[in-house]
């Protein structure tokens, strides 16, 4: 019985790694990307850089969710987290283009930027999880 129920363990453990790997390339990339040192606000104690990145990673992860569910396999599923990240990149920039100094903004703490930035991350990967259908 105990053993019927561990043997989607493998399946699982893989997936699961997948996706924190694919986590790890996105915070390794998103944060390069922008002009502000997200992780060191952070250890600052600044809330707009924790908030801005905080809902940029939930964009990325319910999209990386969704290709976890719908994929035929591990290559298919990070195929899928490529193009989630692309989208979260794309949408810094063009979140960037009614707030040309966003990042100096972050930077300074100011929280109506980072909310921007963070809830349309957020909108952007809540459609982009929404359009993966296989």
């Amino acid at each position: 019985m105990i053993l019927q129920s561990l043997a989607g363990l493998p399946a699982f453990l893989v997936y699961f790694c997948t996706g924190l790997v694919a986590i790890v390339a996105y915070l390794f990339v998103y944060t390069r990307i922008t002009a502000h040192n997200e992780f060191q606000l952070i250890r600052d104690n600044d809330p707009a850089a924790a908030i801005a990145l905080g809902l940029s990673l939930l964009g990325f992860v319910a999209p990386l969710v969704s290709a976890i569910a719908h994929s035929a396999n591990v290559l298919d599923c990070l195929i899928w987290a490529m193009i989630g990240l692309l989208v979260q990149i794309v949408v810094f920039f063009l979140v960037k283009v009614p707030v040309p100094n966003l990042s100096a903004r972050i930077a300074a703490g100011e929280l109506a930027p980072a909310i921007w930035l963070g809830l349309s991350s957020l909108a952007a990967g809540l459609l982009n999880a929404a359009c993966m259908i296989y």
